[in-house]
């Protein structure tokens, strides 16, 4: 393996792919998706039926709170220790898996399937790790987590890494090479999941990618492109799965309580398959998520809004230009000299004390159309969001530590990473 991985926080992995079977049936959504639609995972049963399925090794989130849930981690332990005892699975060693994910809206986005070392993440705000999450961690999301993991002899990803390379130097070059390179898969998701396409890196493309993934990393390459200096480099940023990646740090972190230091480096479960993604790939889009506040008094709350920013005043301005619609009609609210780097924390920060202290609710609502129609009935209020620019997501963590929660979706449920590869993590 090169050694300049070892800096970089991935690597290589020992990749698990099925022989020899339906990968249709095989792969499926990941488990935080459609947790409200209890149909969805029935028709995925039905339509994996009898045949080997990342289903039975996975744990929809709608079933976490379910009172037999240690009966459903026991079965996919089982189905896991089945899986292997039948020599499903074939071993890609030290393998980085290219692939293309044609989505619903017909775009292709491209990636590269490795193992990100857990060492080198950290999901606490304002950390200056080179894997970092993106938004807060919500500490409680990850118990019920590690319950499936903890036992678990592999993993399933479905976690997104994104790098920030605006000259598209990593991913892009293989993208051109996949003519002379060894196919591992080509088949239809389903479920309206698309088509998915995968190729092995030879060992000169690994290297390569070493190569560029190095110079993304140097101080100068931060300076360049944020204007920050002495900042710690951020070479990945978690665009999706964060509480699944942390369920796998506070895995790795246990482990290393009942292991001697010296073993650490050699234990599995110090590394956790992911997909990279590079923040500059045209079929990755940002959308708003806006908010819906209910049982409140609309105006009151805008006064209240106005006094929270001196200098806050209605309609458009420099600085953070927020547009709200309430029974009383629309506007837009602007506060000058905002202390953060979005607009979704200017208003999260001041909908966050005034809930606090006068109640109400708040909903995270994506599209402009629904966000109106909920926020014009009485008692409500909808604010909507401008859309981050791609290019604001890694300066805003490296300057803010975090980003507010619910700041952005990454496309639809339907174009959510499926699993396909695994890896051994016992």
């Amino acid at each position: 393996m090169n050694e300049k991985f070892s800096k970089l926080g991935i690597k290589p992995a020992d990749i698990l792919l099925p022989r020899d079977c339906d990968m249709t049936r095989w792969a499926v959504v990941a488990c935080d998706q459609f947790t409200s639609q209890p149909e969805y995972w029935e028709e995925v049963d039905r339509i994996a039926g009898d045949a080997p399925s990342t289903l039975r090794l996975i744990l929809p989130e709608s079933k976490l709170n379910d009172p037999d849930v240690e009966q459903h981690i026991a079965d996919i332990n089982r189905a896991m220790a089945d899986y292997l005892a039948r020599d499903i699975f074939k071993t890609y060693g030290e393998a980085i898996i290219y692939i293309e994910r044609s989505q619903s809206d017909g775009e292709i986005r491209h990636g590269l399937v490795a193992a990100v070392d857990l060492e080198q993440y950290d999901y606490t705000p304002g950390s200056g790790s080179l894997v970092r999450a993106t938004e807060g961690t919500v500490l409680e999301r990850i118990p019920p987590r590690v319950r499936v993991r903890k036992d678990a002899p592999i993993e399933l990803p479905h976690v997104m890494l994104l790098i920030d390379d605006p000259d598209k130097t990593c991913i892009e070059p293989i993208t051109a090479a996949t003519a002379a390179m060894a196919p591992v898969y080509d088949f239809e998701l389903m479920m309206k999941g698309g088509h998915l396409k995968g190729w092995l890196l030879s060992g000169e493309q690994i290297d390569a990618l070493a190569d560029a993934l190095e110079k993304l990393s140097t101080t100068e390459a931060m300076e360049q492109k944020y204007g920050l200096k002495g900042v710690a480099p951020l070479l990945f940023a978690v665009g999706d799965g964060n509480h699944s990646l942390a369920t796998a740090k506070t895995c790795y972190e246990n482990l290393k309580k009942v292991t001697p230091q010296e073993q650490w480096a050699d234990l599995p479960a110090r590394y956790a398959l992911v997909e990279i993604e590079n923040l500059h790939d045209d079929a990755l889009k940002f959308e708003a998520i806006h908010r819906v506040v209910f049982n409140v008094d609309p105006q009151a709350l805008l006064e209240a809004f106005k006094a929270y920013y001196p200098g806050a005043h209605e309609g458009e301005g420099e600085g953070h230009t927020i547009a709200y619609t309430w029974s009383g009609g629309k506007g837009c609210i602007t506060v000058p000299n905002p202390k953060v780097q979005l607009a979704v924390g200017t208003l999260q920060n001041f909908l966050d004390a005034y809930l606090k202290e006068h109640g109400g609710e708040v909903d995270y609502i994506h599209g402009d159309a629904i966000t109106d129609e909920l926020g014009a009935k009485p008692g409500n209020i909808g604010f909507k969001l401008p859309a981050m620019g791609k290019d604001q997501l890694f300066k805003t963590v490296i300057a803010d530590g975090v980003l507010p929660r619910k700041t952005f979706s990454m496309g639809h449920a339907e174009d959510k990473r499926y699993y396909v590869e695994g890896r051994k993590i016992r």
